[in-house]
């Protein structure tokens, strides 16, 4: 291979071989362990696998658990231990699956069948079986036509692959598993220390009206240690759970009749009330006005907006003779609108608006947590316009 000048923070320089050196080869000249913590590598910029060969000259950084993109990596690897033993234990399909900010989760197709509580022992069991025999995660480039042919008996992963706009995209195999993924992955599944399912619960593939599935939520770490320390971690913020303390002091609950959505009880609407008035006087002392916003729009201005192209799974939609109207996630495009509803002056300008419009976001039911993650909800939201001049200017 040609040589290659290879860059590391601090300002080290070491030579390699373009198309031979990777950067786990790298992580092992530089010893110091570095080799056994580091997961992945950025490379020029972009992540990739520590195995694919670095191809130029190359600023390299090695990125390990402590890293958000490390542990973004690990639990992407780990969803893939956890898809293929449920293919193997279950007799399913992996549909698809997500690392989350605080774990991970596989999406699997089982007829009518359901993960039972008493089964996630037994499936944590078999996962740390996998990974102990270190199943390599081998990355896979091919085009879209090769990938459908390899993936032809997962009809949800071709349905993935028709999304696809590029010529190629790319899958990796980690024992019997295939699986449509950009990665980057870890080496090898050894590297996975300790998994904890956690939940199960039903989801829909593609959103309402879609497919039944099983929804197998994780986490996992490289070491039993910090798996421990994460338990322990766990039970102390339950003490500090807001649900709990929302329950207990009658603020507000939950209802799966409205799944996602916040019922605040005469206490909590009290707190709820207080808190926008608070928000609403420091508007006003800061020149903002508040305006209020419809909930439903077409789905043109989304598209208008480029929020539809990379946000549409996410926005709820519904029938309205003779269209389809969205129930608007976010403010943004509605105060656009405000704004050019009429020719404006510079003397307008800058022209703050305020909104406590309520929002509606399609969240998976695997994600909606307490307050912290819900579908409904009203946010401190708001939006300036002005000249490119009076960015400057404190606003």
């Amino acid at each position: 291979g040609t040589p290659i000048r290879i860059a590391l923070p601090g300002g080290r320089r070491l030579p390699g071989r373009a198309l031979q050196t990777t950067p786990f080869q790298v992580a092992t000249e530089l010893g110091a362990g570095l080799a056994e913590v580091a997961l992945v590598a950025r490379v020029n910029g972009t992540l990739q696998d520590l195995d694919r060969p670095l191809e130029g000259d190359a600023d390299l950084e090695l990125l390990d658990f402590s890293t958000p993109e490390g542990r973004e990596a690990f639990w992407r690897s780990s969803a893939c231990v956890l898809g293929a033993v449920a293919e193997q234990i279950f007799g399913a399909t992996l549909c698809s699956s997500q690392a989350t900010e605080d774990g991970f989760f596989c999406d699997v197709h089982m007829g009518s069948r359901t993960v039972q509580s008493a089964e996630l022992p037994v499936l944590e069991e078999a996962c740390a079986t996998f990974a102990r025999a270190r199943h390599r995660f081998e990355r896979l480039e091919a085009t879209r036509q090769q990938l459908a042919e390899l993936l032809k008996h997962n009809s949800f992963q071709l349905q993935q692959l028709e999304e696809v706009t590029s010529p190629t995209a790319t899958v990796y195999r980690c024992g019997p598993l295939l699986q449509l993924c950009r990665g980057p992955l870890l080496r090898h599944t050894g590297l996975i220390g300790a998994l904890r399912v956690l939940t199960s619960s039903a989801a829909l593939w593609g959103g309402a009206g879609g497919q039944s599935l099983q929804r197998v939520a994780a986490v996992a770490f490289p070491s039993a240690q910090e798996l421990e320390q994460w338990q322990r971690a766990q039970e102390e913020a339950a003490q500090r759970d807001h649900r709990r303390i929302g329950k207990d002091q009658e603020l507000f609950f939950f209802h799966k009749f409205s799944p996602g959505s916040c019922f605040f009880l005469p206490r909590g609407a009290h707190v709820y009330n207080t808190l926008v008035e608070f928000i609403r006087s420091e508007y006003r002392a800061r020149g903002f006005s508040e305006v209020v916003t419809p909930n439903l729009f077409s789905p043109q201005l989304w598209e208008l907006s480029g929020h539809w192209q990379h946000y549409s799974p996410h926005i709820f939609s519904v029938p309205a003779t003779p269209e389809t109207l969205s129930l608007k996630p976010m403010n943004c495009p509605a105060h656009c609108l405000m704004f050019a509803h009429r020719p404006r002056s510079w003397r307008e300008l800058p022209l703050r608006l305020a909104d406590f419009g309520v929002l509606h976001r399609n969240e998976p039911p695997g994600t909606l947590t307490g307050l912290t993650r819900v579908r409904r909800f009203q946010q401190d939201d708001a939006h300036i316009f002005c000249t490119l001049e009076q960015v400057s200017v404190p606003l």
